[in-house]
């Protein structure tokens, strides 16, 4: 039967069940769509003939809120949700975020902090001996010592504070029919220990004969240098294909051992797990509450693609989706979109065709299939390797099958373009179709700074890639007779970014003219490079020390300068220029980003970089020549997006 899986007894019992083989228990709303991970799993482990329950946002101050569908006969399975916990309750500032998109009717406060660890635990006191196994995001990026941001330590694996059995870490999907097969088969759980993908708990390591071995938690807790070592040892086993088994102690009788991760889906793996029958919407019962906010957005997307080769700094894919690209077909694609045109709510437009980037369709090169990444080096940083084989060509083919639809009116592409390797390609063949066809009114692009020795701590390209590539967007818009938006997202306070980066940043919009309407300030998630900069003020890469903004004033400083325009920002704009030793950006001249205090007077005219806010015109280059006009960065409109104006967002306005 089609239908939801089993959310209390009453829906066990209309499916003949008597006992789940699996509860499921998940920091999110129930959505069985495929942008969801634990609907993907649950939907995996019913195709192998497993009875799986769901348990969604349990009340984690009542232990009955997990008894709900009973004892489960194998094991509880524990996902935080789509979204690490944290992330999704604080903003970098560790203040309480408002709303949570994966939650009925956008609430707040229905899922505790670090909820893997908390059900968990409340699982334990209830069911002491049954099987646990915890995945997704939040136990993927945590599962060996790692540091914390928002308490400032570093913490243990969540593997030993969840009390949990075992870590699916990664997408999971062949892990965890692997786990259910070995617990079907009756072993015990603490003799599961040869699974790829997963990480377990020992008390000996007289069975474990091939592992490298890291330092010990309390070496890392001493010492920020052997933190950033280990750290680095961990990012270059992340490969499933060279990837070591390592080991982490935490006393004489308490070891955790992570496996090598598991082999990356073929297409045809990837398709199967795609045609799965899922109900693509959230749980009937959420629709008294308005329903689950993110599903807007995702209902009508299509996921092309997993994993990323793009290796930035800041990005925690190395270690969860990994580096390989692993695609679906053609076919699996299209079935899946032309089941869009019998959705009462599609109204023609597919809002997206990508993954983690976009344009990425196959491996950087062929030996990674067979063979892994490089473990010391990237394929895109600092210059695109010379074995990279940068073709659109699949890409461009799927999504013209797919403007070719009856009722598809548009295909976006909004989970954002690499540029630097659309700007890699000879054949300017996708850029000519991507802005004629799939932009929304706007691109999405990361350049994140413009400063070289800060793209440099990022692992982005230098900023002459991204400027070569603003100019041939423009050159091809005209062409074609449009005027669209770029919106480049920007960073603040990476580390290797000090005042000074931080104003030459400022005088770099401040020459195109406009000022973005909101700035990312670097969040410290668990897991990556930049990460480990921010805590060790080292660069794991090279062990040399980097420059880390930490104080929340100088971070507040480092992005009132990105939005320097902005007259709340006028004190710290004005403190910053003085540390930075920058008075000559404070005055009257066209180059200037403020006015002096004592001339401040109104906002607008000669305030900002020469601009006129009742005339419109930008700001100047070196060479005195307009840079915008009073449209945009590129000189565009919005133009080509459906009527609906909370999509767009972040464009770069002039004011």
């Amino acid at each position: 039967m089609k239908d939801f899986l089993p959310i209390c007894k009453a829906d066990m019992e209309k499916r003949g069940w008597e006992q789940c083989d699996f509860v499921y228990v998940i920091g999110d709303a129930y959505v069985d769509h495929t942008s969801f991970g634990p609907a993907i799993i649950s939907r995996m482990l019913e195709s192998h003939g497993y009875k799986v329950g769901i348990i969604s946002q349990p009340d984690w101050k009542d232990e009955t809120s997990i008894t709900i569908l009973g004892k489960p006969r194998l094991g509880f399975l524990v996902s935080g949700g789509n979204m690490d916990t944290m992330v999704n309750h604080y903003t970098v500032a560790k203040k309480r975020r408002q709303t949570d998109a994966y939650t009925p009717g956008g609430e707040i406060g229905k899922r505790p902090d670090r909820a893997t660890i908390v059900y968990s635990n409340l699982i334990r006191k209830v069911y002491k001996q049954m099987p646990i196994i915890i995945g997704g995001i939040e136990a993927s990026l945590r599962r060996l010592g790692h540091y914390d941001y928002w308490s400032d330590k570093v913490k243990r694996s969540i593997l030993l504070d969840s009390q949990a059995d075992l870590i699916s870490y990664g997408m999971g999907e062949k892990s965890i029919v692997e786990i259910a097969d070995a617990l079907y088969s009756g072993l015990d759980v603490k003799d599961i220990t040869f699974i790829n993908g997963t990480v377990y708990k020992t008390s000996s390591l007289d069975s474990v004969y091939d592992a490298l071995e890291l330092p010990s938690f309390p070496e890392i807790l001493a010492d920020k240098k052997t933190f950033a070592k280990s750290f680095y040892t961990q990012y270059c086993n992340t490969d499933p294909f060279s990837g070591k088994r390592l080991v982490e102690k935490y006393a004489d009788n308490e070891y955790v051992v992570q496996n090598p991760p598991a082999k990356p889906l073929s297409q045809a793996e990837m398709d199967r797990i795609y045609a799965l029958p899922y109900m693509r919407n959230y749980h009937p019962s959420y629709e008294e509450k308005g329903g689950i906010p993110i599903i807007q957005e995702l209902k009508f997307s299509l996921v092309s693609n997993r994993g990323c080769f793009g290796g930035c700094s800041f990005c925690a894919l190395t270690f969860h989706q990994g580096r390989i690209i692993q695609t679906r077909s053609h076919e699996s694609i299209l079935e899946e979109a032309k089941a869009f045109q019998w959705d009462p709510d599609f109204k023609g437009y597919i809002n997206d065709v990508g993954g983690p980037t976009a344009n990425f369709r196959a491996p950087a090169c062929k030996k990674q299939l067979t063979k892994g990444v490089c473990p010391n080096k990237q394929c895109l940083f600092p210059k695109p390797c010379q074995n990279l084989e940068v073709d659109h060509s699949d890409y461009l083919k799927l999504l013209r099958k797919l403007r070719e639809l009856p009722k598809v009116k548009k295909v976006f592409i909004r989970s954002g373009i690499r540029f630097d390797y659309l700007m890699a390609d000879k054949d300017d063949t996708f850029f000519k179709e991507l802005c004629e066809h799939h932009i929304s009114g706007q691109l999405k692009v990361a350049p994140e700074h413009i400063c070289d020795e800060v793209l440099s701590m990022m692992g982005k390209p230098e900023n002459s890639v991204y400027e070569a590539f603003i100019k041939k967007y423009k050159q091809t818009n005209a062409k074609l007779g449009k005027e669209q938006y770029v919106v480049p997202y920007l960073m603040s306070s990476h580390p290797g970014s000090t005042i000074k980066e931080a104003v030459k940043l400022a005088e770099y919009l401040r020459d195109l003219g406009y000022m973005p309407e909101q700035v990312q300030d670097f969040y410290p998630t668990p897991s990556t490079i930049s990460t480990c900069m921010y805590y060790t003020g080292l660069d794991p890469r090279t062990m040399k020390e980097v420059y880390t903004p930490k104080s929340p004033h100088e971070k507040a400083m480092q992005r009132a300068l990105i939005q320097y325009r902005n007259p709340k920002n006028y004190d710290l704009v004005l403190e910053a220029l003085k540390l930075a030793g920058r008075e000559d950006l404070i005055g009257y001249d066209k180059r200037c980003l403020i006015r002096p205090k004592e001339g401040r007077g109104g906002y607008g005219g000669p305030n900002y970089a020469g601009g006129n806010k009742s005339t419109g015109k930008g700001g100047s280059n070196k060479n005195g020549k307009s840079t915008v006009s009073a449209k945009n960065s590129t000189g565009s409109k919005k133009a080509d997006a459906p009527k609906k104006k909370k999509t767009i967002r972040n464009v770069h306005k002039k004011k």
